[in-house]
């Protein structure tokens, strides 16, 4: 059975599941060089992308639809997506952004009138939240061993909502909310603050396109290293979000409340400060709030999180180090760049069979091929040893593109910039040629089994998703990828779940004694990954692209 997941909104995408197994998954920002956040409003472009990769509207047994809002003033319970099918406008229904308490979490909602090819298709559709929810549980090594777990879904326009997943049979309990807060609060506190406030008027709150500020929260993620997070605050932040009525300008009136001339929360306190401060209240709210949960000692110690805030590194440690929990468990896509796959998922645990998904962080989007030399670069045959030779010989980054891209927002190795860590100013000069702030940090990469040698705690982290300490004399040694405070957004790798990057990390080793390198992402700014060698040549800011056994130099 071939299931496809559809998400037409932001971070539109398409994903094809078969018997449990996933086919591939495509973002649409991952194609074409197309703009980050890019929904999939044009339903030729399903057809588009399935034709690439062999399959047909035929081909398909069963879509699915996410859920989203309706638009601000209309009936939430009955929201529809306005998208267009070659150039004619069509209305798809869809199920609701998020369940409601007492309600059957994976209820199964069933339309017609999807237009695609000559044919027209029924569909499904579930809660955003609960692909999400099931999306993360899946993909999860507790699902992999069919034990129970907490999947804790918090996303932007959702508050934190706590669920149990039993896997056979499958069965969903929602515990409850966990405080009356949308994820989207910390993105648009500091969108309404000077260092990341637009200077064109604020988007109107609507649901349908809800949440806003994509852009802002790992910008600012990053920002809050120039400040001090001072928990002595946390009552004053208590204080105004306790006043306010749950809604989406909570973040924009806060932001207005603590700037306020006439009552400053504390005179000194630069917007650094600002944005540190409520970056770690929230992520103290979310320990306290599942502490209390915890106390019952019938709930798994085994956690999933999912939705947008699933991204914050900081929140995810803080939970990971708390020792509620056994395992913590992120899945590299817990946005929305997951929420194709994560519908076919819901949609293939109702089939009956166990809620385990077959998958690799590496099935994105196929590498279009080269085709001769770009313009102004000339190329010749060079392996993985011949490309750890180039960058610690010359000390320079090089974009690699290889194999299928990765899923999610972060790049771990197939859409990658990799640079030595060891030269001073390497930060920097990529921050300069990214078109990047100063204050962003690059991730290392390292071989699974070398990073505790280098970082605290340096547990196995696959997918950019926590933070680590760098250990004393090893941020000299590696300077271009520890965070102001003296962090690093670790990606470790093994020889099992990514191959090539093991084996160049390896090859790198032996002539460096370095077991990492800076890892950032290949792309044009505010665009998703490059597609082709073509794209990166075009971009042209370093002086080596390797990609499939081939080193491409400017001439």
């Amino acid at each position: 059975m071939l299931i496809c997941g559809l998400k037409l909104t932001h971070d539109g995408g398409l994903a094809v599941v078969e018997g449990g197994r996933l086919l591939f998954s495509v973002e649409m920002e991952k194609l074409d060089n197309n703009r980050r956040f890019q929904p999939l409003d044009r339903l030729e472009l399903v057809e588009d992308v399935l034709a690439r990769e062999g399959v047909t509207g035929g081909d398909i047994d069963r879509f699915v639809v996410d859920g989203w809002f309706a638009p601000l003033g209309q009936d939430q319970r009955h929201p529809a997506l306005h998208v267009t099918h070659r150039g004619r406008p069509v209305t798809l229904p869809v199920a609701p952004y998020v369940d409601q308490p007492g309600a059957d979490v994976l209820a199964r909602h069933t339309f017609a009138g999807l237009p695609l090819g000559s044919a027209t298709h029924t569909y499904s559709s579930y809660h955003h939240s609960t692909q999400h929810l099931m999306g993360a549980y899946a993909t999860s090594p507790f699902a992999q061993r069919g034990q129970d777990a907490l999947v804790l879904v918090w996303d932007g326009g959702m508050v934190p909502v706590l669920y149990r997943v039993q896997p056979e049979p499958l069965h969903v309990v929602r515990l409850g909310e966990l405080f009356p807060l949308y994820g989207s609060i910390f993105a648009d506190f500091c969108a309404a603050l000077p260092p990341f406030r637009s200077t064109t008027a604020p988007a109107a709150p609507d649901p349908q396109l809800m949440p806003r500020n994509l852009d802002v929260a790992g910008k600012a993620m990053a920002y809050a290293g120039l400040g001090t997070d001072d928990p002595d605050f946390d009552g004053v932040l208590a204080e105004h979000l306790d006043g306010m009525d749950l809604s989406f300008t909570m973040g924009d009136d806060l932001a207005r409340a603590l700037t306020e001339r006439h009552s400053p929360p504390w005179p000194d306190a630069s917007d650094a400060d600002l944005i540190a401060s409520l970056q770690g209240y929230l992520g103290r709210r979310l320990h306290a709030a599942l502490s209390a949960a915890m106390r019952d000692d019938d709930l798994p110690r085994r956690l999933c999180l999912a939705g947008g805030c699933a991204l914050n590194i900081k929140w995810n440690s803080r939970l990971r180090s708390s020792g509620l929990f056994e395992q913590v468990w992120v899945p590299p896509f817990p946005n929305d760049s997951g929420a194709a796959l994560g519908a076919a998922t819901v949609e293939w645990s109702r089939t009956g069979a166990p809620p385990a998904m077959d998958w690799s962080v590496y099935r994105g989007p196929q590498l279009q091929p080269a085709e001769g030399d770009p313009p102004g670069w000339t190329s010749a045959p060079c392996d993985i040893d011949g490309l750890a030779r180039f960058l610690h010989d010359s000390e320079r980054p090089v974009v690699v593109l290889t194999g299928r891209a990765e899923l999610g927002p972060r790049a771990l190795g197939h859409r990658s910039i990799f640079a030595p860590a060891t030269v001073p100013g390497m930060k920097e000069h990529l921050n300069r040629i990214k078109d990047r702030e100063d204050y962003r940090p690059v991730a290392p990469v390292c071989l699974e089994h070398h990073a505790p040698e280098l970082f605290s705690p340096g547990t196995p982290d696959p997918h950019m998703l926590f933070d680590h300490d760098t250990r004393v004399g090893w941020e000299a040694k590696v300077p271009a990828v520890v965070h102001l405070d003296g962090t690093a957004r670790l990606q470790t790798v093994n020889d099992r779940e990514a191959p090539f990057v093991h084996e160049l990390l390896t090859a790198y080793e032996r002539l460096s004694g370095i077991p990492l390198l800076c890892n950032t992402s290949a792309n044009h700014k505010g665009r998703g990954f490059f597609p082709d060698v073509t794209s990166a040549a075009a971009w042209g800011r370093v002086p080596a692209i390797w990609s499939e056994g081939r080193l491409y130099r400017r001439a």
